[in-house]
Order: C-alpha cells, then sequence, then structure tokens
C-alpha cells in the first residue's frame, strides 16, 4: 500500500493543480507542494524502518538500488519545496499551476520509476519524467528556453526510443522463462536468456538511458537545458532525474552481469565513463556561465558512475556512494546558483566580488566547488576514491590515471569561474566599495545549507543504514563492499 501511495499521492496532486481552475493565473499552491513532499518522504522513512512488501503482482518493489533513488528523490524534492517559499517572493512564474503540476507530476514520475520492478514500467517512467519537465524547461517562454526545450525533447525523445527497442530485445532474450520483464524473473534465470539478444539489449539500454543521464556523446541537450531552465528545476534534473536514468543503466547491468556477461558488459561502460570525462574536462575550461558549468560538470560525474560499475568490485559500492553524493552536491550547487541568478539577474563571470553583497550564497558556491570536485573532506571525495581504488584493485593503473588528469583539469576549469565571481573585483564602472550585502532570505539558503551538512557528513561518516543498502545494492550489481 506505502509503495502505491509513493506514487499515487503527487500523481493524484498534480492531475488537482492542472485540473481545477482555482489553481489558473500565476498564484503557485506552495502550502500543497510541502504537504506533499513531506508526506513521500515520511513515506520514504517508513520504507527504511519496516520494508514493504512487493505491491501490483511485483511490478512495484522497494530494493536498495531503487530505494537509494527514492530516498535522494524524496529528500531533493522536500528541499527544493522550501527553496520555493523564498523563490516565489522574488519571482512569479507565468503559470503557477503548470509550475506545480509539473513538479508533482516529476515527483510521481521519478516515484515510478524508483519502485518499478518491470522493466516496461520503468520505461514508461522515465518518459513521464521527461515530459512533465519540459513545461518546466520552458517557464520563461522565451526564445532561447524554447530553443532548450525543443533540444532536450527531441534529444530526450530519440534516447528514450533508444530503451524502448532495448527492452523489446530483452523481452526476445527472455522468452517464455518466467514472468516477462519482470526483474526477479531476469535475474533469476539470467543464465537462460539468449546470449545474443541479451548483448543487443544491454547496448541500447545504455544508450537509451545513458542519453537521459547526459553520457557523452550525447550529453548535448545538457548545458542548454541545465542553462535555461530555472535553477530549482536544473537542480532536480541534475540531481533526481539523471539518478532515475542511472538506474536504469543498473538495472539492465544487474541482469547482464547475473548472465555472466560481465566481460562484455564492462569495457563498454569503461568506454562511456572515460568519453564522458574527457568531454567534461575539455569544455569545463573557459566556461563562463555557471549552469552549463554544472551541466558539464554533471557530463564528468554521471561518467564516474558508470565507471565505477565497469570496474566492478569496490567500484560499483563507489558508484551507489557517489550517486548519492552527487544528487544532493548538484541540488545545493544549482540552488545556490539560483540565488545568485535572483540577486544580480544573472549568475556568470560579470559578477564578480559576491562575496561582498551576498555572502552566504558566496560562502555555499565556494564550499560547493570544493564538493563537486571531490576534495576532501566531502563526501564525493570518500566516493570517487573508492573507484580510484577499484581501478587499481582491477589492474587498470591506466584508467586511474586518466580519472585523475580529468578531475585536476576539470578543478581548475571551475576554480577559475567560480573563484572570480566570488573574490574577483567588479569592472570599474561597477565597482562600489561601499555596497552592503544583500540580506539573503533564509528560505533560500536554508536547503543548500541543508545538503551541504549531509555531504560533509558523508565525508567523515556513513550511517549503517545507509551503508548496509549501499553494499546491498552494489553486492546486486556483482560488486563487493570496501
Amino acid at each position: 500500500m506505502r509503495l502505491l501511495a509513493l506514487c499515487a499521492i503527487p500523481l493524484v496532486t498534480a492531475l488537482v493543480v492542472l485540473g481545477v481552475p482555482v489553481f489558473r493565473g500565476r498564484r503557485v499552491p506552495v502550502a500543497l507542494l510541502l504537504v506533499v513532499a513531506v508526506a513521500h518522504l515520511s513515506l520514504v522513512a517508513s520504507l527504511w524502518v519496516a520494508p514493504a512488501p512487493p505491491a501490483l503482482g511485483g511490478w512495484l518493489a522497494a530494493d536498495p538500488l531503487g530505494l537509494t533513488v527514492l530516498t535522494l528523490t524524496s529528500v531533493l524534492f522536500l528541499v527544493t519545496a522550501i527553496y520555493i517559499v523564498g523563490y516565489l517572493r522574488q519571482e512569479a512564474p507565468r503559470s503557477g499551476r503548470v509550475f506545480a503540476g509539473g513538479l508533482l507530476a516529476f515527483l510521481a514520475a521519478a516515484s515510478v520509476v524508483a519502485l518499478a520492478h518491470h522493466l516496461a514500467m520503468l520505461w514508461v517512467g522515465m518518459e513521464a519524467t521527461t515530459l512533465s519537465v519540459a513545461p518546466l524547461v520552458f517557464l520563461r517562454r522565451d526564445r532561447r528556453s524554447l530553443e532548450a526545450t525543443w533540444k532536450y525533447l527531441v534529444i530526450s525523445s530519440v534516447g528514450i526510443a533508444l530503451a524502448l527497442l532495448g527492452t523489446f530485445f530483452l523481452a526476445s532474450a527472455q522468452g517464455d522463462i518466467g514472468r516477462p520483464l519482470l526483474l526477479p524473473d531476469l535475474i533469476a534465470h539470467a543464465r537462460e536468456l539468449h546470449p545474443a539478444w541479451l548483448r543487443a539489449a544491454f547496448l541500447f539500454l545504455l544508450v537509451g538511458f545513458g542519453t537521459k543521464m547526459g553520457l557523452a556523446p550525447m550529453h548535448t541537450w545538457k548545458p542548454d537545458t541545465y542553462g535555461e531552465a530555472p535553477s530549482l528545476v536544473s537542480g532536480l534534473m541534475a540531481g533526481a532525474l539523471t539518478s532515475c536514468a542511472f538506474l536504469g543503466v543498473a538495472r539492465v547491468t544487474e541482469v547482464v552481469t547475473a548472465a555472466g556477461l560481465g566481460s562484455f558488459a564492462q569495457p563498454v561502460l569503461l568506454a562511456f565513463g572515460l568519453l564522458s570525462l574527457a568531454v567534461a574536462a575539455t569544455f569545463v575550461i573557459g566556461q563562463r556561465d555557471l549552469k552549463r558549468l554544472l551541466a558539464y560538470s554533471s557530463v564528468e560525474h554521471m561518467g564516474l558512475l558508470v565507471l565505477g560499475l565497469g570496474l566492478g568490485g569496490v567500484g560499483a559500492y563507489g558508484s551507489m556512494l557517489h550517486l548519492v553524493n552527487n544528487g544532493l552536491a548538484k541540488g545545493w550547487m544549482f540552488l545556490v546558483t539560483g540565488n545568485i541568478a535572483l540577486a544580480t539577474g544573472a549568475a556568470n563571470s560579470g559578477n564578480r566580488g559576491l562575496i561582498r553583497t551576498l555572502p552566504a550564497s558566496a560562502t555555499l558556491l565556494v564550499l560547493g566547488l570544493f564538493a563537486v570536485t571531490g576534495s576532501p573532506p566531502f563526501g564525493m571525495f570518500l566516493s570517487e576514491f573508492t573507484i580510484l581504488r577499484a581501478a587499481f584493485d582491477g589492474g587498470h593503473p591506466w584508467i586511474a590515471a586518466a580519472i585523475l588528469v580529468a578531475l585536476a583539469v576539470i578543478f581548475v576549469g571551475m576554480a577559475a569561474l567560480v573563484l572570480g565571481i566570488v573574490f574577483g573585483e567588479p569592472p570599474a564602472p561597477r565597482r562600489d566599495p561601499g555596497a552592503a550585502a544583500v540580506r539573503e532570505s533564509r528560505w533560500l539558503v536554508a536547503g543548500p545549507v541543508a545538503l551541504a551538512a549531509i555531504v560533509l557528513m558523508l565525508g567523515f561518516y556513513i550511517p549503517g543504514p545507509l551503508r548496509d543498502v549501499l553494499t546491498r545494492a552494489a553486492m546486486a550489481l556483482g560488486g563487493t563492499a570496501p
């Protein structure tokens, strides 16, 4: 019942918001968003205390992989809902109904993806995330947001079509063995699946869901989409939507690993991971817009996630831990970037010296720089170190060297922009030594501070229940705990 409620509550609320005339106009039902966010996270928390039995004949279930993604999505949604309270005091969306309805529909779709154990249902959920987010990208309704939305829809549609074809191939590999496309049956009978069809299914699902993740070279929608969407929407996409897409890749990797075809899948995963790191390192240098910079940072971290899967061993555990760290850190960074854009009208290299005018957001931005680049003592350092350890343990020192070089280049590229924005001197005509610091809304700062605290904590201490779930998720992917 709880599993159905997790999907139904945001979906029904979204339909009410979109369909009831009272929500027309610019007014956003913030209280409703907060109530749904709290209810959703409460239900998710209950799954950690007392696991729920599968629902709908096994189509919905909360295993360690799905529970990790579901919890991450729920936490980010609650933080975003809190942020919206302060956001709406400075911005008024053209359509409050579309704004709130789109966010709630996204939460419902992401919940379906996280809980789906029927791979066709997972595909439907991923398609629903695309359709729910697109109106939010187009919220400003200008030429650039239209172009970004169109690009996002076209590229995502190609990716999701390839994933659908991969799902068909997986059904062909299964034939009459077990219940069609149900994950437990696929894994239980993995050795009986047709190897050729299974290989084809893996490749198409990896490219299809990899497009939604933003793996290179299918990443081209990310810079424009993240750059033009409201920052809070970009944060949900970078933290939650890409995590859902990674879950799709992880599911088919589970099946392929159980079928004994890990030697086929691993080189492909490694190739996509290294290419994504190389592309991110190339395009981070010289970026002038914070949101586009974070888009390429997201490409980097998606590459690290599939690298961990490809390396196996403790790399699988590193991937799962990195999934959590990346999702939280990206939500943190995009919300802070949103604060800068709200206060100054833009979040690019034209803004300098923000430590004097926006001290709280500027401080959070600098801390976020070190977090997303994998610097100690933040959680990403621990997860990236675990993936590097897997490379050395697996006899791939050249992969470890390539990762370290890419991370160093990305750190330099990101630091050049972020530190210039925070500590640089403003252009002479704009310089105002007597400019007072802006009083930043607690609603706008509370969410990023909470996410920063969690990411910092994960660098020192991983709670026992979380460690246990991540370990079991890694074992399902054929890996081990560190």
